[in-house]
């Protein structure tokens, strides 16, 4: 009986893969005579609706053509530019570092210690001369030990270093060759905010790669990424190994050297920055004729102009640069400068604000007199300044802020002290050349004006203060409501700060 059953399902299990073997190919036999299979009356009715694509409009095609007609030409001239340094340390992706935390400090690693091995890198570069000039970024070939230069059509050339200008970010470089293919250069300054651009390098080492978008902004400044800045700022995609390539307008011509991009994971995100072609031609200029760039130097220190401070100064248009500190044996000083003078105006050029003014005398040549236009007192008087050549930038130093228990400006929301012998050891300051911030309230007037413990504070409303009754003095006869400019000093550094209420 037992084995009658299992006959039975086993019978069963057949009958239905014989009957599905043959629904089944009678189901998906369901197509049309063309082999398609069959579309439900209403989606074949909608899809019996469906106008063709008008033809493509002429504009959208001649933009298209001028798109492929840009990229075809600039791309000749546009290089990877691979670098190689030897680097001390240890070639592991966790470090010696790693290893000492379980061995100890006496661990040196697999070969003894430190050692030397090659990092590679990769950036791009535009050909600028038949006879092999390329412009790219100084971070790009910085201490670079050996440059290899891949041309368009696979062809590597080795590459000697003409000059770099980490001020403005910008490298030349030459390969031994001649009659190549040259980028023309344009002129930024006929460039406008929503102007098409291209850029064209080797984003993460993906070599001749063009990308489009358009001018976003000029003139970008503050941006934190080289001491002279003047920016272009695009839209066109940027990414890692795209510094040192051209950004070109629709005519071909070369407006910009790509630089650097503001992201927050490390790609792009929609913001980029190209050095402006006409300062990277000057500074490649100087790199070719002199191997260097020598820049003009006043020897004082700037600062933006509020407009806050601007009112307290008595100064309407509220443009030009607030010379806070004037350093002794300067050009500045010497031509009769003072802190508090607002520059608006230097070599006949408008001052808008401390960029301005250090881009206009950085390319002054050393050794030429210029007129220099300053507020003072809420009047405009004109000075004579012979330009001296740039040194090297000292060290800041920092005063370690302490607190020090003394007289109290409740309105103001500080604690000041005299500079005791004491405080001369902790600051480094001198007694009797201002008053000693040793406190701050948090939330007060003066937290708002950014004072901070281990300030000097040298002057208020122009005025030296050499004692806190001085201070005092002055502060309990000052309008708050429109401000009190104070001229402090943090180590060797000085600036101006406002005190005001709100």
């Amino acid at each position: 009986m037992r084995d009658v059953r299992l006959l039975l399902v086993l019978a069963l299990a057949m009958g239905i893969i014989v009957v599905g073997g043959v629904a089944i190919p009678m189901l998906l036999s369901a197509v049309s005579p063309g082999g398609e299979p069959l579309a439900r009356p209403q989606a074949q009715a909608k899809l019996d609706k469906l106008e063709p694509l008008p033809p493509m409009p002429d504009e959208l095609d001649r933009l298209s053509e001028r798109f492929r007609a840009v990229a075809k030409h600039v791309k000749p001239a546009v290089v990877a530019v691979g670098v190689t340094k030897v680097v001390e340390g240890s070639p592991s992706p966790f470090g010696d570092d790693f290893f000492r935390r379980f061995f100890g400090p006496q661990f040196r690693g697999p070969g003894g210690g430190s050692r030397q091995f090659q990092q590679r890198g990769l950036g791009s570069g535009v050909i600028v001369s038949e006879d092999g000039y390329i412009l790219t970024n100084n971070h790009v070939v910085a201490e670079a030990d050996e440059i290899t230069v891949r041309m368009a059509d696979g062809t590597e050339y080795s590459a000697e270093v003409i000059g770099t200008d980490p001020p403005s970010e910008i490298a030349v470089v030459k390969i031994d060759a001649k009659d190549l293919p040259v980028a023309r250069l344009g002129d930024n300054e006929s460039m406008e905010v929503g102007d098409w651009v291209l850029a064209v390098g080797a984003p993460f080492g993906l070599e001749q790669t063009v990308t489009s978008g358009i001018i976003s902004a000029t003139g970008r400044r503050g941006v934190g990424i080289t001491e002279y800045e003047n920016f272009i700022q695009t839209d066109a995609a940027i990414n890692p190994g795209n510094s040192g390539g051209p950004l070109v307008n629709m005519r071909g011509e070369v407006v910009g050297i790509n630089t650097a991009i503001a992201s927050r994971s490390g790609g792009y995100m929609g913001i980029g920055f190209a050095v402006p072609i006409n300062m990277a031609r000057k500074v490649m200029d100087r790199l070719v004729e002199e191997g260097e760039v020598v820049r003009g130097w006043l020897g004082v220190s700037i600062q933006p102009l509020t407009p806050d401070m601007a009112e307290s100064m008595g100064i309407e248009d509220g443009e030009g640069a607030l010379v806070s500190q004037i350093f002794e044996g300067t050009p500045a000083a010497d031509a009769g400068m003072e802190e508090g003078d607002v520059v608006v105006s230097f070599d006949g050029k408008a001052v808008a604000g401390p960029s301005e003014l250090q881009s206009i005398v950085g390319w002054t040549k050393p050794g030429n007199r210029a007129r220099v236009v300053v507020m003072r007192d809420g009047k405009k008087k004109t000075l004579t300044v012979k330009v001296a050549e740039r040194p090297e930038q000292p060290g800041m130093a920092r005063a370690v802020p302490r607190r020090d228990k003394s007289s109290t400006l409740d309105e103001l929301g500080i604690e000041v002290s005299n500079v005791t012998e004491e405080a001369k050891q902790r600051y480094g300051y001198e007694p009797g050349s201002g008053v000693l911030v040793t406190d701050v309230e948090p939330g007060s007037v003066a937290a708002r004006a950014e004072l901070q413990e281990g300030m000097l504070i040298l002057q208020v409303a122009g005025e030296d203060v050499d004692s806190v009754d001085a201070l005092e003095r002055i502060v309990k006869d000052a309008n708050l409501a429109r401000g009190l400019p104070l001229l402090v000093r943090m180590g060797d550094r000085q600036m101006f700060v406002l005190l005001k209420k709100r």
